[in-house]
């Protein structure tokens, strides 16, 4: 090879090298990030949101884990400081351990049990897979614009954790807010959104009367800003079509210390509503549309 085809071809090789040590020192580069997996019978019981009783297809396979992009926040306000705590309801594996969470405990104006197996829609999409996937899309959103995020829970679990336990939780990290994220197990026919809001409860260990006033306003603003995101309506079936209701029978609520809300996204049991909580694209709506209510609340 003549000279200087021998220093062309150094140079091309230099050039190369270091443009792959660039490339390995970039963190993320070619990266994509996975979601993770996430899923109320009707029923005759009353448990801890909605209606409910185990799923007819307890032991269906769990929806197929879809890939995503992180999603940028939207507004230019800073949650830097502000701690979240983020309850997805129920837990995918609690219709194996009966036992356990058919325990009572105490939620101050009752005992009730420990938690439930939440619902499914008609194919076996459980509310469990629905709210595990919502909660940490949610999470993408909220710590994207430097909140703190705390989860009750993260499927690492074999069941629970117990009512009682998830309100300590979001006691004990002091959070600006707690939004437990549940989808309801309703009739057929009854569709669309609703917030539920802790009552006045002053019984035994618990007592909301601190809590009452901005859980309200939190529960507001995420009725507001879910109906945006979403394009779904309150629900037709409770609230009045205001997509609030107040209850005082729910261990979350009455046992908290902080803002805290229940948020039913929609009825599983509901074919229509069933094909929007099934779909990725509109999970995704979903958690923005929490993630902008809490930050219109926290940003005051």
């Amino acid at each position: 090879m003549p000279y200087h085809h021998r220093n062309t071809a150094r140079r091309t090789l230099a050039l190369a090298l270091a443009a792959t040590g660039c490339c390995a020192a970039l963190t993320g580069c070619g990266a994509s990030q996975a979601a993770p997996q996430s899923g109320k019978a009707q029923g005759t019981t009353q448990g801890e949101s909605g209606t409910q009783s185990r799923p007819p297809f307890a032991s269906a396979p769990a929806a197929p884990r879809p890939t995503r992009s992180p999603v940028p926040a939207r507004g230019s306000g800073s949650l830097a400081g502000r701690t979240v705590v983020i309850d997805p309801g129920h837990n995918s594996g609690n219709f194996r351990h009966s036992t356990e969470i058919n325990q009572k405990v105490n939620i101050g104006t009752i005992h009730k049990e420990c938690d439930t197996t939440g619902t499914s829609t008609n194919a076996g999409y459980t509310e469990a897979s629905f709210t595990l996937d919502v909660s940490h899309r949610l999470r993408d959103l909220l710590t994207a614009r430097g909140a703190k995020v705390v989860f009750t829970h993260d499927g690492e679990r074999p069941w629970g954790p117990c009512i009682d336990e998830r309100a300590r939780i979001g006691n004990a990290a002091r959070a600006d807010a707690v939004v437990s994220v549940h989808a309801d197990g309703s009739a057929a026919g009854n569709r669309g959104f609703h917030v539920i809001l802790p009552a006045k409860v002053r019984a035994g260990s618990a007592d909301t009367a601190k809590i009452v006033g901005p859980s309200r306003t939190l529960g507001e603003r995420i009725a507001d800003r879910f109906a945006r995101a979403t394009g779904t309506s309150p629900a037709n079936y409770v609230g009045d079509g205001t997509g609030l209701d107040v209850r005082d029978d729910l261990g979350g609520l009455n046992l908290s210390t902080v803002p805290k809300v229940f948020v039913e996204c929609g009825n599983m049991r509901d074919p229509k509503d069933a094909r929007l909580l099934t779909s990725s694209t509109w999970r995704q709506k979903a958690a923005q549309g929490l993630a902008d209510g809490i930050a219109t609340y926290l940003e005051g």
